[in-house]
């Protein structure tokens, strides 16, 4: 038994995508035979959040205290050192395969009500390959008697073959980044014009340090947005697109992590809603009893 359990994997043509059963989790997504995540080996846990699916809050909620409906929760601070819950609270449970192909698998989840989030949720993954590369589909339904919160994120690091990322050029197309304390909480926001944050249009990562939240997302004329990687010496790029529901973008240099694993990747994180957005509502989504919310990102190479 692997640490996180089973390993689903699927394929179409030279592609190859591992979820684990732990997290539904984005273990490996191979093209002709290279690795394009930064992450682990089976053998391993997930660290740093590699990999992982964010529910039903991505980012932090401020010492893990929000309010809903008139009632004070309190999450597991989760994140010790800060005072913040992060993460959510799906990304160590188990998930259950609903159907399995050579180019699919659904993974299914159902949080039961806890201390800190007293509701039912009922929660689906869907990964897909196709020529056009890996979908990801996430379908959160309210299975309790009464509205809640709930906001999505995922967390894959990616890497275009380049020993450190500063070489690689990046292209994120967003007009606004949220401004931070010194815990990562948002206190306010700004433009990315005349700032290290302005990757409107492509350009070299270089020596800025991400862990930064974007918005105002500019999307295509097709309404999706894409963020791209890009190795300037083969061009080997990826693409990460994600759907209107996806209003902010986290990237993340891992500047913080231990010196070994800094800077040997991007982590591009597609979130529904922004950090703390349990209390500041920024995004946030309440799904009222029965109903469901979707949401939709996915990954090219080229």
């Amino acid at each position: 038994m692997f640490p996180t359990g089973d390993q689903f994997e699927i394929f179409h043509n030279d592609q190859r995508v591992t979820i684990t059963e732990v997290g539904a989790t984005l273990r490996s997504f191979q093209v002709a035979g290279r690795e394009i995540l930064d992450t682990f080996g089976p053998e391993e846990m997930s660290e740093f959040s590699h990999g992982q699916v964010l529910l039903p809050f991505p980012n932090r909620v401020e010492d893990g205290l929000y309010e809903f409906e008139g009632k004070e929760n309190q999450l597991p601070l989760t994140e010790p050192g800060r005072n913040n819950a992060i993460h959510g609270l799906t990304r160590w449970l188990n998930w259950t395969a609903l159907s399995w192909t050579d180019s699919q698998v659904v993974l299914i989840q159902r949080l039961h009500p806890k201390e800190g989030y007293p509701f039912t949720l009922a929660s689906q993954i869907e990964y897909t390959l196709s020529d056009a590369g890996l979908t990801v589909a996430t379908t959160a339904t309210n299975i309790g008697p009464g509205p809640l919160p709930f906001g999505a994120g995922h967390h894959p690091y990616f890497t275009v073959g380049t020993p450190l990322i500063n070489v690689a050029t990046l292209r994120l197309p967003a007009s606004t980044y949220l401004e931070t304390d010194e815990r990562l909480i948002p206190t306010g926001q700004t433009s990315v014009e005349g700032t290290d944050f302005d990757f409107r249009e492509e350009r070299e990562i270089g020596e800025v340090q991400l862990d930064t939240c974007f918005t105002d997302v500019i999307p295509d004329s097709d309404g999706y947005a894409r963020v791209t990687l890009t190795n300037p010496e083969d061009g080997f790029a990826i693409t990460v697109w994600m759907d209107e529901t996806y209003e902010f973008i986290q990237a993340f240099t891992g500047d913080t992590l231990p010196e070994a694993d800094q800077r040997r990747a991007v982590a591009i994180e597609p979130m529904t809603c922004a950090p703390n957005a349990f209390n500041t509502g920024a995004g946030l989504r309440v799904i009222p009893p029965g109903e469901s919310f979707t949401s939709a990102w996915g990954i090219s190479t080229g």
